[in-house]
């Protein structure tokens, strides 16, 4: 007997959130309340773990095009890279580049100095919060102070939204922010979050 044929497709992977789709785009919110859900899928990430005072920090400095953030709370951003403080050797590089061609290239720029560069691209996704309602959406269940006088564009940190664990960056002023859930809590953060977006679903009360 023959053996069975195994058909491998291209481009069949799914995002974690490809399933609620639906549900975020019906969740969005326009006019002075607005808000918006949206999932951005297989974004690159690496892990990078250097002494940020050695050689090998210049050259890894060099190929993105942005200093490694040197706060907590900083990033970088230049060339499609954004470069992430996780800690005080570690950052988050997030990027729209090929994973395969970056991670190569900070590996080529890391060298025989001791240090790291991990794919993590499938360990987390992306979700993308947006409108004049966002900051009030999070302020629901993330303990952080996200008031402009505590936090604003540029500013990335730790925590978490409702249970789940997340890297928070805020984008821009209108205010966008992008959440990194780890991918097997994402389905429950984006339920969160559609859920959190309802109030804003109506007229607003003077």
């Amino acid at each position: 007997m023959a053996e069975p044929t195994i058909e491998v497709r291209e481009n069949a992977r799914v995002s974690p959130l490809a399933h609620l789709a639906e549900r975020m785009r019906a969740a969005t919110v326009t006019g002075a309340r607005g808000v918006a859900l949206t999932e951005w899928p297989f974004l690159t990430m690496a892990g990078l773990r250097v002494d940020p005072a050695s050689e090998a920090a210049r050259r890894i400095e060099s190929a993105l095009g942005a200093p490694l953030p040197r706060r907590c709370g900083d990033t970088a951003t230049a060339g499609g890279h954004t470069v992430v403080w996780l800690g005080p050797d570690e950052w988050l590089v997030v990027s729209r580049a090929e994973p395969a061609a970056m991670t190569a290239e900070l590996r080529a720029a890391l060298g025989a100095e001791p240090g790291s560069v991990v794919d993590v691209s499938a360990n987390r996704t992306t979700l993308e919060l947006s409108g004049p309602a966002a900051r009030q959406v999070l302020e629901k269940g993330c303990p952080l102070d996200l008031h402009p006088r505590s936090f604003g564009p540029g500013r990335a940190v730790s925590t978490t939204v409702g249970p789940v664990a997340v890297l928070l960056w805020q984008v821009d002023e209108t205010p966008t922010y992008r959440l990194f859930p780890r991918s097997s809590f994402a389905d429950y953060l984006g339920r969160w979050l559609i859920d959190a977006m309802g109030e804003f679903d109506g007229p607003e009360v003077p």
